[in-house]
């Protein structure tokens, strides 16, 4: 049997195939994460590097297209194993099911999965192309001058005084929702557990996992899931509690300081 063929056959192959998919997502969430966290900066800085991978043009389509391989080629290797293990135990059920030894991520890994996918679906929706909270969108908003040149690992890559889209008072005004900062809350966490345990198994499927350091990735896993839990909590939670406000003259200042409209009668 072709190396291709062992990858999309056997039961080996898939779990390969989940764990460096896993590794390629893991990599993209925790850089988008970093860029998102610079809504917390000057204006110039999610907006600049928003319009630097805008620029990008066919290069950040090649990303797009290699990430969106690696989530579709993810949920096949997971739907097909777990029809598989099905398969294999029969039409029986388990007079009694018990998890031994089993995580709460590990036991929940396919409900979350489920919900991320939602997630990543309306995240798109949201802020790539702005088919919902359509008035806060980037391009429904007027563009933003940059104030200064915005330089990315030293190189200045976007020019002082070029209009760019409004990336920054897209956020803020996204986020003002409660809603729309609840739902992100609770899928991120549910993302979070889905990357615990996602984690470990692709460090074990790889075999880099042994018994001599098992302890040590464990306590890695928890430390970036935790830290990743933290920093995207902290975007839709500081802007809705009011503890993190957008800057003065942005159009979202000026949008969350006009006062709601009221019923005179």
């Amino acid at each position: 049997m072709s190396l291709s063929g062992n990858l999309f056959r056997t039961s080996i192959g898939r779990k390969f195939l989940m764990a460096v998919t896993g590794f390629i997502l893991i990599g993209f969430v925790t850089g988008h994460l970093v860029g998102n966290l610079q809504v917390f900066g000057h204006p110039d800085k999610i907006n600049g590097y928003a319009h630097f991978l805008q620029s990008l043009g066919g290069a950040l389509w090649a990303v797009r297209l290699v990430l969106l391989a690696a989530v579709m080629i993810h949920v096949w290797a997971a739907v097909t194993l777990t029809l598989d293990s099905r398969k294999a135990r029969g039409t029986e059920g388990y007079d009694v099911r018990r998890w031994i030894r089993a995580s709460v991520s590990s036991r929940y890994m396919r409900l979350s999965g489920l919900v991320v996918l939602a997630f990543i679906a309306y995240h798109l929706a949201h802020f790539t192309l702005g088919t919902v909270q359509t008035d806060n969108f980037k391009g429904q908003l007027a563009p933003y001058a940059m104030a200064a040149d915005f330089h990315l690992l030293g190189f200045p890559v976007v020019a002082k005084g070029e209009a760019v889209a409004d990336v920054y008072s897209m956020v803020f005004l996204g986020f003002a929702n409660p809603w729309v900062s609840l739902f992100y809350v609770v899928a991120i966490g549910l993302l979070t557990v889905h990357l615990l345990h996602g984690f470990e198994s692709m460090f074990q499927t790889i075999g880099w996992k042994s018994s001599t350091w098992a302890g040590w990735l464990r306590g890695v896993a928890v430390a970036f899931c935790l830290a990743y839990l933290a920093g995207n909590v902290a975007i839709p939670g500081l802007i809705l509690s009011g503890a993190a406000k957008p800057a003065a003259g942005t159009t979202a200042a000026e949008r969350l300081a006009a006062p709601t409209s009221t019923d005179p009668r």
